[in-house]
This record gives C-alpha cells, sequence and structure tokens, in this order.
C-alpha cells in the first residue's frame, strides 16, 4: 500500500468492493495506499447508507466517484454527485449520506507526520 508509485482502476476497485461479502452491510471500504502522513481510501456505499458523524485528524478531500451522496459539515449542506469534490479542515464534525448507491475516494492528510 505504499510505494514510489502505486496505480489503480478505481471503477475496478468500486465493483470489488460491491461483490464482497461485507457489501451487505451498506457499505465497504479498501485502503488504496498508506503512507504515514497520507491515505487514499475507496469507500462503496448503497443507496440510504448513512455514516454517522464523524471527523478525521488530518484534512481531508471527498471525491464522488458515482452517485450522489450528501454530507451535512460546519452546518451546511453539500450535495455531491460523480465528479463533485469537497475538502474539510480537520477535526470537522461530518456525517455522509448515500441518496443514490454511490461510490467515493477518501484522501486524508496529516501535515508534520511524515
Amino acid at each position: 500500500m505504499s510505494g514510489a508509485f502505486l496505480e489503480y482502476d478505481l471503477a475496478a476497485e468500486v465493483d470489488r468492493l460491491r461483490h464482497e461479502a461485507a457489501w451487505q452491510s451498506g457499505q465497504n471500504a479498501r485502503t488504496l495506499a498508506k503512507y504515514d502522513d497520507l491515505r487514499l481510501v475507496v469507500v462503496a456505499l448503497q443507496r440510504g447508507t448513512k455514516m454517522a458523524e464523524h471527523k478525521s485528524d488530518g484534512r481531508i478531500a471527498v471525491q464522488v466517484i458515482s452517485g450522489h451522496v450528501r454530507i451535512h459539515a460546519d452546518g451546511r449542506t453539500f450535495d455531491l454527485r460523480a465528479g463533485g469534490l469537497l475538502t474539510l479542515e480537520r477535526a470537522v464534525p461530518h456525517d455522509v449520506e448515500a441518496i443514490d448507491e454511490s461510490a467515493l475516494l477518501l484522501t486524508i492528510a496529516w501535515p508534520g507526520r511524515g
């Protein structure tokens, strides 16, 4: 999960997540890259799945690969569809709701940890 370079086919990764047993829970995820100061995680969500409010110690970017999600953060609501991107400062509480079956690429960065 770390190295000088990593290459992934995101559509194939999402398809794989949707065929694993964990998909029956409504969501599944896989860490694609794991460095001291950076994580890349692909997440698949079934329609109607909600991720309860949580926060990250690092800054995050959420890119919608497919579908439609709604993210509540800092008193605002963000409707993101395929191609949409949202960044959040570290420690901002947020929740995620899949309006449609969706796939996300989550990037987490921790400054000063590398």
